[in-house]
């Protein structure tokens, strides 16, 4: 851990402009800046994803650490800034962690695929059930920051997994391969080295667009199926 001492920070100032401050002076000083990930800084891309006083994303709900403010801390406070820690997730350098691991389970499963060819049915023309719909939509609003992993006493990544996996098994076009798909998910989620789930529920918690643990129950109700098939 190194200690840095920043002046004059606006309450107003996101938490990534409070940690641009701090670089371009230590720039200026001739020091390195320390690094960290960051995209959009709109909440949308997850890459902004650090440990801040213990907890992921920082003190706030439903935000990703781009959308957290100065204002919620004090004058003078002491701030404890970590890279998100778990085997699956090897540390790059200093604030930057490696989450492509969740980029191979997206690929073992998360996707369809579909016959374009001759008289395939126009997927908008499917009906589907209006509550199935806003289930499968909340579970894609996950973003993969790995927030959920961060959290967990086991560095799981069951609500990741069951979030990719929930939105298809949810919809008639996520049907035709369930079955592979959730088998190939949670075989590439276990190769990884990502720990068990015990349902503390931290997860759901830190999560900053609140997925729902019962995604991971659908994930286990699929598994469970996709295992008596096979």
């Amino acid at each position: 851990m190194v200690t840095y001492s920043i002046e004059d920070v606006s309450p107003d100032e996101s938490f990534l402009e409070m940690l641009d401050k701090l670089n371009e002076e230590l720039i200026v000083r001739g020091e390195e800046p320390v690094e960290f990930d960051h995209d959009c800084r709109e909440g949308i891309c997850g890459t902004c994803s650090l440990q801040i006083n213990g907890e992921p994303h920082g003190p706030d709900r439903l935000v990703t650490t781009c959308q957290l403010h100065m204002r919620r801390f004090k004058d003078g406070d002491t701030i404890y800034i970590e890279p998100f820690r778990s085997k699956a997730f090897p540390i790059i350098k200093d604030l930057v962690v490696d989450r492509t691991a969740f980029e191979r389970i997206q690929q073992a499963g998360g996707f369809i695929s579909v016959n374009t060819s001759g008289n395939t049915q126009d997927a908008n023309t499917i009906p589907i059930p209006k509550p199935d719909a806003d289930k499968s939509f909340d579970a894609a609003t996950c973003i993969g920051c790995g927030a959920c992993v961060a959290t967990c006493k086991n560095a799981s990544a069951m609500l990741f997994t069951s979030a990719k996996v929930s939105q298809f098994a949810l919809l008639p076009q996520g049907k035709v391969e369930a079955t592979e798909r959730v088998l190939n998910m949670v075989k590439q989620m276990d190769l990884e080295g990502f720990g068990n789930c015990t349902n503390t529920g931290a997860c759901e918690i830190e999560c900053p667009k609140g997925i729902s643990l019962e995604n991971i129950a659908r994930m286990n109700r699929e598994y469970i199926k996709a295992s008596l098939k096979t």
